[in-house]
């Protein structure tokens, strides 16, 4: 006999690498566009103040 459990404890069935519900992407092209991302934001003006008080 086989419980709820059981079945949660599967590990889950392998599809050639591809996550489901999910378009293909490059794991490397996800992370430029991470980074591009980060490297363009602004940093705000309290952390700026604090940097130079370190100074």
């Amino acid at each position: 006999m086989r419980s709820a459990d059981d079945e949660m404890k599967k590990p889950p069935k392998s599809d050639g690498g591809k996550e489901t519900g999910r378009p293909d992407r490059n794991v490397g092209e996800a992370l430029r566009q991470a980074y591009d991302e980060a490297v363009s934001e602004a940093v705000p003006d309290d952390l700026l103040d604090l940097l130079k008080k370190l100074d």
